[in-house]
């Protein structure tokens, strides 16, 4: 794998609400238990605020920085100010990770990429999988519908099951170059 590789691809995607974010706890405890290194990079339409404003961090950006690294025996962070600038694309994001066996993407539904589609009927919202060819599975609450062309079918309430197909598409699909 490369330095800059984000290993295999695979986005998330689905509407506010419909359990994206505790489906992919589960497949991120279940896969880095195994050893293999996951990274994700979550889309917001939302400002994000990761510090209080009267940390030196804060202060430093609001400052005029163009980025402002958190450096802790913990975590590292960088904060960068897009201050009116176009938004970096995915692939400019994917290009700052450390290397990984996987790279999880929740959101980007526009990107062309893989994706497992999280979709719960109850919300009043339609399915993605018909109108995206991206989307290779579906994980649901709802049973599989007869239009559903060809694309893996998940019982969103199993998340284990939701993980063997996800090991199953991780062997087929190792890495992104």
């Amino acid at each position: 794998m490369s330095p800059t590789s984000p290993g295999s691809l695979l986005g998330v995607v689905g509407w506010s609400g419909s359990g994206k974010t505790s489906l992919l706890e589960h497949l991120i405890a279940r896969l880095a238990g195994q050893g293999l290194r996951v990274n994700v990079v979550k889309h917001s339409h939302h400002d994000v605020e990761l510090e209080p404003p009267r940390k030196d961090s804060a202060r430093l950006r609001m400052a005029g920085a163009a980025e402002v690294m958190l450096a802790s025996p913990y975590r590292v962070a960088i904060l960068r100010e897009l201050r009116g600038a176009d938004e970096p694309s995915l692939a400019d994001h994917l290009a700052r990770l450390a290397p990984a066996d996987l790279t999880l993407v929740e959101g980007y539904k526009w990107e062309r990429m893989p994706k497992l589609e999280v979709f719960r009927p109850g919300l009043g919202r339609p399915a993605l999988y018909p109108d995206d060819p991206d989307v290779v599975a579906v994980a649901s609450d709802a049973p599989c519908p007869p239009d559903a062309r060809g694309v893996a079918w998940l019982d969103l309430n199993d998340p284990q099951r939701v993980g063997d197909w996800l090991q199953d598409w991780l062997r087929e699909h190792p890495k992104v170059s």
